[in-house]
């Protein structure tokens, strides 16, 4: 029996109706050409990032100390992105970041790494206010820091952050964060108290604290380190951090490589 003019219409609107929801749905279900793209790795933030400590820097990143054996270096060398632009640079702060490094990022990112915040503390200050003049400076000097962590440094991370967001919105963004200091009643004779080392290191947990706070509300990923430094802390007697360094001071309480390595590759990894 034939079908009737009424009911073959009707069979063809809902066979062109299928073949819509079908063919709307497998373009909703493959990523659109920008997406497939966003496979470039960009490596932003400060010293702990640009690798300082772990030596055979890079003699054209000039003061910026961009080691091959940085983590970032290390990473891209064993996914071979798309593209890598490497513009972390020793001493950068939040607005160093913004003014100086943001440019290669685009559609085309896919990944994007970064540590930042602990110039704007002022830890570099608080390790020299330790190591040179009494307990109770050390003390108040970190407590000055962490009263920065409080009032001035989430709005500073989020213009950072923001940032990025606006110009690679294809990215994954891991923040990384910093490592404790020192082994508490570990090895080290010398040096500093071990009430300086115990306020030391619980001021790098509040930056982290606060750090990973701002990456989560911007929909990042935070990666924390203490894990993996954990027993390679200096007074450990397997040391991941340079102790005082007086030869290079720039590279005191800085991974070196076995810290770029073990310590931070192995988070961005899995992060990522």
């Amino acid at each position: 029996m034939r079908l009737s003019r009424f009911t073959a219409y009707v069979s063809s609107l809902l066979l062109a109706i299928a073949f819509a929801l079908t063919g709307a749905a497998a373009a909703h279900a493959t990523p659109s050409a920008e997406t497939r793209a966003a496979t470039g790795y960009v490596a932003l933030g400060d010293s702990y990032s640009s690798g300082v400590g772990a030596g055979s820097y890079d003699s054209a990143s000039g003061n910026c100390k961009r080691s091959t054996k940085a983590y970032p270096a290390l990473w891209a060398a064993a996914h071979s992105p798309s593209s890598f632009n490497f513009t972390a640079c020793s001493g950068a702060r939040t607005g160093d970041v913004l003014a100086n490094q943001l440019g290669p990022l685009g559609s085309g990112t896919g990944l994007v790494s970064i540590s930042v915040g602990g110039n704007d503390a002022g830890f570099a200050d608080v390790m020299t206010t330790c190591v040179l003049q009494s307990e109770a400076n050390c003390l108040a000097r970190i407590a000055q820091a962490r009263s920065y962590v409080d009032s001035t440094l989430p709005a500073s991370l989020d213009k950072v952050y923001s940032a990025i967001s606006a110009k690679a919105p294809a990215a994954h963004v891991v923040v990384l964060g910093y490592p404790r200091f020192y082994k508490l009643s570990g090895s080290c004779v010398a040096g500093l108290s071990e009430r300086e080392r115990s306020a030391i290191n619980g001021a790098a947990d509040y930056l982290n604290t606060a750090t990973a706070k701002r990456a989560a509300d911007h929909g990042f990923t935070f990666g924390d380190v203490t894990g993996t430094f954990t027993g390679h802390e200096i007074c450990s007697g397997d040391a991941w951090l340079h102790s005082l360094n007086i030869l290079s001071p720039g590279e005191s309480y800085h991974p070196k490589a076995a810290g770029q390595s073990g310590g931070y590759l192995p988070v961005l990894t899995s992060a990522a």
